[in-house]
């Protein structure tokens, strides 16, 4: 199949809003993500072109005033994407560290602090996310022999971000307890 060439004017606001919107309607994203790919489109047009610095930075005014006036339609939603990442995050088994630390890389860092604290509100929210880092790597109550691989399991754990007092308390859950408890944050 052909390649299409791209046009060689250049993006009008018009032009740089449809781009927004065809991103938004398959991903979700932050405004520092979505003026990220804003700013490729830029970029490869300028490459193309061999656009001038005055041209470049006139799009990229343009780039940054069409993602503030989505934000302000609802669009585009810092907070919003920085709970549902959080919380799917955490149900995948992560830490509050690896989840702030994902966030800030998304340009949610802002929001990371409440949002991290809704996926993981308490201790036993942070004992089941560790419980699942462990069942996934099957270690801790999960391994047929867990006391024979208790310092992988821990450095494991402290990789993955989580504190010692956690890591201890996820190694030191029985089998069932363990399942009990991630069944009960998955539903919570």
């Amino acid at each position: 199949m052909p390649r299409l060439r791209r046009s060689t004017v250049a993006p009008t606001e018009a032009a740089l809003e449809e781009a927004a919107l065809a991103h938004l309607a398959r991903y979700a994203t932050t405004r520092a993500g979505l003026l990220r790919v804003l700013d490729r489109r830029i970029a490869r047009w300028a490459k193309a072109t061999g656009a001038e610095e005055a041209e470049i930075a006139s799009a990229r005014v343009t780039a940054r005033r069409v993602v503030e006036r989505l934000a302000a339609q609802g669009a585009v939603n810092d907070s919003a994407f920085a709970e549902a990442r959080a919380r799917r995050l955490a149900l995948s088994g992560r830490s509050a560290v690896a989840i702030a630390a994902h966030l800030a890389q998304r340009g949610a860092g802002e929001e990371a602090g409440p949002a991290i604290e809704a996926a993981l509100p308490d201790e036993q929210a942070a004992i089941a996310a560790a419980l699942i880092a462990l069942r996934r790597r099957r270690l801790g109550p999960f391994s047929p022999d867990p006391a024979a691989h208790r310092d992988k399991a821990l450095a494991a754990l402290a990789r993955a971000g989580f504190s010692r007092p956690i890591a201890e308390a996820a190694l030191a859950t029985a089998w069932e307890e363990a399942e009990a408890l991630i069944a009960r944050f998955r539903r919570g």
